[in-house]
């Protein structure tokens, strides 16, 4: 078996990373997990959170993302993030703009007003928490973001 797997990470914006690692650990929707060399083939959902990276040296890099999915090989691991960014860029600012973003979606699902908003509404919170505990995480204070009109 390798000792080393591709990673790439890729948000709409740019590719973040594409480097030789020991291991990718991730923030699936149903729970952490850390892909390795040899990992089973599989799509993981990801919800916010850290990104941890670790290159075949040993250092470990991290990466915020919004949410996106994972495609794990074993010998490669695709992620698709649908907004990240290297940790070292996470500045308050930043992280006030995916908050606003948040409340935005959570508002929109709440004005649905029909039966299948119920079900949107609590995936909005749930995001809306997901954030909040990212931004804690790195030393952030998810209570700086306004709430948009």
């Amino acid at each position: 078996m390798a000792d080393t797997m591709q990673f790439d990470l890729v948000s709409p914006e740019r590719r973040l990373v594409s480097v030789a690692a020991r291991e990718v650990r991730l923030p699936g929707t149903d729970g952490d997990l850390t892909a390795m060399p040899g990992h089973a083939a599989t799509i993981v959902t990801l919800r916010p959170g850290m990104v941890t990276v670790v290159d075949g040296a040993g250092t470990a890099t991290e990466f915020a993302v919004t949410g996106g999915f994972a495609e794990i090989n074993g010998d490669s691991v695709s992620l698709l993030a649908e907004r990240g960014h290297p940790r070292d860029e996470m500045t308050q600012d930043v992280f006030n703009e995916m908050m606003q973003e948040a409340h935005r979606t959570r508002q929109a699902a709440e004005a649905r007003g029909d039966d299948a908003g119920a079900e949107v509404v609590a995936s909005a919170v749930k995001l809306l928490a997901d954030m909040q505990a990212l931004g804690t995480h790195i030393g952030l204070d998810p209570n700086q973001s306004t709430v948009p009109d």
